[in-house]
């Protein structure tokens, strides 16, 4: 199978490293051949700590793929998640280049390039520009400008970025595990672009991305994004407050958490008992299920209270009639919805991956969401394989991340990102 065939997909979580190996399939929707799942040594709330266990940690999971899909990985697309990714808003203004004031594509990168002039830190890099409108001699509201006439084009937008020595470390961990990069992609806007529809978007729609050591959260209306935040706080929290409250060890308190964990005690009687010695033989005793989901409860609602806050800056607030989607490993706890639809105000659902084919039992989690959703948008980009470096509403790859980290002479020549079909 030559590299045009088939792309990968490697998300590096704070609890588990999972690789997706996809077949493009022309006219047709990309077909999964291969998955693997490793845990994710030396990461902590996404952030690395130790390089040579993440990097060890990388080619184990891409090596249970490869397994599975029968073909050898080269080059991979990475996902970025943490607290330390950040969004700001920001504005680009340029005079229309054509005598006769038509706008072109040239037009459009220019003003887009003009928007990436913000006063950054110097341990901050933009990895994705996301245009909300495009404004041409103060006429509002433009989606795609491109043919229009006009004299002064205004681009206003986010940008999402993130932090450089991050990007350099993982860098670095990829390459130490025999892997190239084709690009970097935020994880919650990967998410997005697996689990959430049009309609969704243009409604007013919170995807909230529960992992392991993070939540992370991207607010879209009128198919913009309008937010995107990650929170240092996650379902690792939750398993940590189990083993406290249980005192027990955190392999049991996960194995509880999950096969007995619920985030509504009130739904569970009060003489329902867990045996420990039925989940680890060397722990002795029962305890009360319901306990279980008082912790993981209060646990839950700190978190999406946080989520809450975030709404509030925005003035979105219990305003966003598509509702919250869940979605990460965390979206799978029991009652988990009905504790977001009180804590929120919104309607609530969790978030699969949609829009695959073959091995498509291995992926169907909401665990698989970031993962899949690279699939997704590596695929668009190899497909349209454009001049522009921006996907305009999804927020398209700022190459000049690459030029700035170690990276390999085999991917100097990466190609810029794509447009997005309107």
């Amino acid at each position: 199978m030559s590299k045009q065939d088939y792309i990968v997909a490697l998300d590096i979580g704070s609890t588990n490293i999972r690789t997706v190996i996809a077949q493009i399939i022309p006219d047709g929707k990309p077909r999964i051949i291969g998955m693997g799942v490793s845990i994710s040594n030396g990461m902590r709330k996404g952030i690395i700590v130790d390089l040579e266990d993440v990097a060890q940690s990388i080619k184990d999971s891409v090596e249970k793929a490869e397994k599975m899909a029968g073909v050898p990985v080269k080059d991979v697309y990475v996902s970025v998640g943490g607290s330390h990714l950040n969004s700001i808003e920001t504005k680009g203004v340029i005079a229309v280049g054509r005598a006769d004031g038509e706008v072109t594509d040239d037009d459009v990168e220019r003003v887009i390039e003009a928007s990436q002039a913000v006063s950054l830190s110097h341990n901050q890099e933009i990895l994705h520009i996301v245009p909300q409108k495009f404004i041409l001699d103060n006429q509002e509201g433009i989606k795609d400008p491109v043919g229009m006439n006009g004299v002064r084009l205004e681009m206003q937008g986010i940008l999402v970025t993130g932090f450089s020595p991050h990007l350099k470390n993982l860098s670095k961990c990829i390459y130490n595990a025999g892997f190239d990069i084709n690009g970097f992609i935020v994880a919650p806007l990967a998410a997005a672009r697996a689990v959430l529809n049009k309609r969704q978007e243009e409604l007013g729609v919170a995807l909230v991305d529960i992992g392991g050591g993070t939540t992370s959260l991207a607010v879209y209306e009128e198919r913009e994004l309008v937010h995107l935040t990650v929170i240092p706080v996650g379902a690792g929290h939750i398993t940590n407050d189990v083993a406290i409250g249980l005192r027990t060890s955190i392999d049991v308190a996960e194995k509880v958490k999950i096969e007995y964990g619920s985030a509504l005690p009130s739904e569970i009687g009060k003489q329902e008992q867990i045996n420990l010695s039925e989940i680890d033989s060397s722990e002795e005793g029962s305890v009360s299920r319901q306990h279980v989901a008082e912790i993981i409860e209060a646990r839950m609602e700190e978190i999406l209270i946080m989520v809450e806050k975030e709404l509030k800056k925005i003035n979105r607030s219990a305003l966003l009639p598509a509702g919250a989607v869940l979605t990460g490993g965390g979206a799978k706890l029991q009652g988990v919805v009905d504790v977001t639809k009180e804590t929120l105000k919104l309607p609530a659902q969790v978030g699969f991956p949609v829009e695959l084919s073959g091995l498509i039992d291995k992926v169907d989690d909401p665990s698989f969401s970031v993962a899949v959703g690279m699939i997704l948008w590596g695929i668009e980009n190899d497909m349209m394989n454009v001049s522009s470096e921006i996907d305009r509403g999804r927020g398209g790859f700022s190459k000049n991340v690459l030029d700035n980290l170690p990276m390999k002479e085999t991917v100097d020549d990466i190609k810029k990102w794509f447009k997005k079909f309107f």
